[in-house]
């Protein structure tokens, strides 16, 4: 074994790697010497001390050439046109929609099916939930990975998903899988060799002999999954101690071993080649430990996101990365960059959505959105309403201070009203993972049941509505988790289900109603409504330039219910407004008094005077083109 050295040398036995397993094509050869500069780099910061470096190195590229070698054709030509066009994602017209495959269309088979009613309804973007072979039970809703080239048995087979990536493609729509790269499950191959002592895996996991180096670590990390397990560590059934930050079947990787790297970065291109488009990286912030630290969004995260992003560069350019990053709201934007995600959720908007309708007041949201919104040039966010995981209350505490509002006292009051124990609350939703200990808690439940459609709160549908018009119209990929567009209520029959009952996630889980889904034409029913509401706003996005990209200009009234942003177009802006309150809003004509006065309220398709003022409805919104004066 070598340590790793100067670039050219170790430049040179990664080449003698690629050229021992087959041919080296030229394409692959000109991105090596772009991007084999920046993987060495960061080899050398994240494994120099290493004497296998220059070996792991070599093997990574070695695999990088082999896994070009095999991309098929009709991938390397959309390659190609991603390279000619790298904000692609940056559209109006982009639109995201997210399920599980099983619970909305049985299997691979069934979400083909549905390609008609993804185009119908605008979608280019579909991300399906984990779908590879995992543990028959406790699977953490599919992010315990046994295999990450299997697919599981119910949902079809790897070449079927290929079929289907592919049959997207020519509909238009990107596919985007998990790469659940932070742990594998316990009955990974990988696992079970580790943990029978196999000297090859042996290093692949981080197992103690017994509680001294558990102990030490648990002093600063924090627990995420305390109804499965307290701390950081799971006992093997020998009596040693296996790092597991969530579920006890979800084994940590180590990636201070560059092996780990190398055999993740396989992985990751085997999934590029079955025609990934976008790839989500699960649990970013949790990749690599140090002892004394958080074990969170640590230096070392980031530059591993990196190699594997230069990875990708050579073997899959046209492929990009999805950060998901639960984390401060300083630390999300962070994982951002061309070189590392170009995408990344954006939970601070989301979960200030949701405080902003509880508490009738938009100044928090509007604070994120002045401070918080702006992003790396070639990046986006990806804006949400809710996902396939809890809502936990992600604002900084120090932002929150600024208006007089507690943080701590704020989150349990936020809990206690989504949960529907506040008195007055319109939400429907169910606690996830309280800690008896701390207090913290998260929220789960469907945007229709949280917003009040549940509870027959005849301003519901109002707050589904205006939810989507902010993801819609902030910027980056709009996401839509597939279902909500019905307004799909909250499932608890999970509660009777032996496998899924501990996880109250699976609350807003539910199978595809598709009796919402017949009553979409239908506007005498919630569905219709909610339906036929959230397609025109779509429709009108995709018509609107001034949605592309993430460019946001704030513009403030007097009003704290209501949220206010400009987006910058060609000699236009579109001005957005949003009541987040219960009482209709009269906005001064004085607050206009730098736009010409004559406007076009995109949303309802009428001219606006501005000298008039503009009068908001309760959960009223308007998209105004406005012409600066």
């Amino acid at each position: 074994m070598t340590a790793l050295t100067r670039p050219e040398t170790d430049r040179r036995a990664a080449l003698d790697a690629c050229e021992a397993g087959g041919r080296v094509d030229e394409a692959f050869l000109a991105r090596v010497d772009e991007h084999f500069p920046r993987l060495h780099e960061l080899f050398t910061r994240l494994y120099g001390g290493r004497a296998d470096g220059r070996e792991e190195l070599a093997a990574t590229v070695a695999a990088a050439s082999a896994s070009w070698n095999a991309r098929p054709l009709d991938l390397k030509v959309r390659d190609a046109q991603r390279g000619a066009d790298p904000g692609w994602f940056q559209s109006e017209r982009m639109l995201g929609g997210a399920c599980y495959v099983d619970r909305y269309a049985g299997n691979l088979a069934g979400i083909r099916d549905q390609i008609p009613y993804f185009r119908e309804l605008g979608i280019t973007y579909l991300h399906l939930m984990p779908l590879f072979d995992t543990p028959e039970r406790d699977n953490d809703g599919g992010y315990a990975v046994s295999s990450y080239r299997r697919v599981n048995p119910s949902l079809g087979t790897m070449p079927q998903l290929a079929e289907l990536a592919a049959e997207l493609r020519l509909a238009g729509i990107s596919l985007m899988l998990d790469f659940v790269f932070n742990h594998t499950s316990n009955e990974h191959e990988w696992a079970q060799r580790a943990v029978a002592g196999d000297d090859e895996y042996a290093d692949f996991y981080l197992i103690f002999p017994d509680r001294q180096m558990p102990d030490a670590y648990e002093r600063t990390t924090r627990e995420i999954f305390p109804d499965d397990h307290r701390g950081s560590f799971v006992p093997l059934e020998d009596g040693r101690w296996i790092w597991s930050t969530f579920s006890r079947q979800q084994w940590d990787l180590n990636y201070a071993n560059p092996a780990v790297f190398r055999a993740m970065a396989g992985e990751m291109l085997f999934l590029a080649n079955q025609g990934v488009e976008v790839l989500r990286m699960d649990a970013v912030a949790f990749i690599w430990k140090r002892l004394g630290t958080s074990c969170e969004s640590l230096p070392e995260a980031h530059l591993l996101l990196q190699a594997f992003n230069a990875v990708l560069a050579m073997a899959a350019p046209g492929v990009v990365f999805t950060s998901e990053a639960i984390v401060h709201p300083d630390e999300v934007v962070g994982y951002l960059s061309p070189d590392e995600c170009a995408l990344s959720y954006n939970p601070l908007q989301m979960a200030l959505t949701w405080e902003a309708l509880a508490t009738r007041d938009g100044r928090l949201l509007q604070q994120a959105l002045e401070r918080r919104h702006e992003l790396p040039p070639g990046t986006a966010w990806v804006n949400y309403v809710r996902g396939h995981d809890d809502i936990g209350w992600t604002f900084a505490d120090e932002d929150a201070a600024e208006l007089g509002i507690d943080g701590h006292a704020h989150r349990r009051f936020l809990n206690r009203f989504y949960t529907g124990r506040h008195e007055g609350t319109f939400a429907r939703g169910v606690a996830f993972q309280e800690n008896p200990t701390t207090g913290d808690a998260r929220v789960a439940g469907t945007t229709a049941s949280l917003a009040g459609i549940e509870a027959g709160d005849p301003r519901g549908e109002d707050r589904v509505v205006l939810a989507h018009a902010l993801a819609l119209s902030t910027g980056g990929i709009p996401l839509l988790y597939l279902g909500d567009e019905v307004a799909q209520l909250n499932d608890y029959s999970y509660a009777d289900d032996p496998v899924r009952r501990g996880d109250t996630r699976w609350v807003h889980r539910g199978n595809r109603p598709r009796d919402a889904y017949a009553q979409r034409g239908d506007d005498t029913t919630p569905a219709g409504r909610v339906f036929h509401r959230l397609t025109k706003l779509i429709s009108v996005r995709q018509q609107s330039p001034e949605l592309a990209g993430n460019a946001l200009i704030p513009f403030h009234t007097p009003h704290a219910a209501v949220v206010g942003y400009q987006r910058p177009g060609d000699g236009t802006r579109l001005l957005v407004l949003a009541n987040v309150g219960d009482a209709e809003i009269e906005i001064d004509p004085l607050t206009f008094s730098g736009f010409a006065q004559t406007s076009f309220d995109l949303v309802h398709n009428t001219e606006i005077d501005l000298d008039e003022g503009v009068t908001l409805r309760p959960h009223g919104f308007v998209w105004l083109r406005v012409t600066p004066a």
